[in-house]
């Protein structure tokens, strides 16, 4: 049975950090592509950045690049999501999706209908 069961989010400051994971199973974990989207109150489901253990292939969307960086322990099957600088309007309910997406062909954006698995969800909330 796929899983997939993020942690990490909370309250935080605007300016702050937060480290979100996502604890991966039941699927091998090297030909899935493992992606971070976001959806705020009255929002569609956004897509922030997603990652290939395989290869360590990245990608991150223009709103989070340079303040979210995506990584993978692979010994854990975990994919974590550092997130700094942290905005009122990062505020959200996070999640980790999976697809399979053996390489080498080149990670694409994350787009939420292309995921089959999803994670339950964790909120971020961003004060100003």
């Amino acid at each position: 049975e796929v899983q997939l069961v993020e942690s990490g989010g909370g309250l935080v400051q605007a300016g702050g950090s937060l480290r979100l994971s996502c604890a991966a199973s039941g699927f091998t974990f090297d030909d899935y592509a493992i992606g971070w989207f976001r959806q705020a109150p009255g929002k569609e489901r956004e897509g922030l950045s997603c990652i290939r253990s395989s290869d360590a292939s990245t990608y991150y969307v223009d709103s989070v690049k340079g303040r979210f960086t995506i990584s993978t322990d692979n010994a854990k099957n975990t994919v974590s999501l550092q997130m700094s600088s942290l905005k009122p309007g990062d505020t959200a309910i996070y999640y980790c999706a999976a697809r399979f997406y053996p390489g080498p062909a080149v990670l694409r954006p994350p787009m939420d209908y292309e995921y089959d698995y999803w994670g339950q969800g964790t909120q971020v909330t961003v004060s100003s």
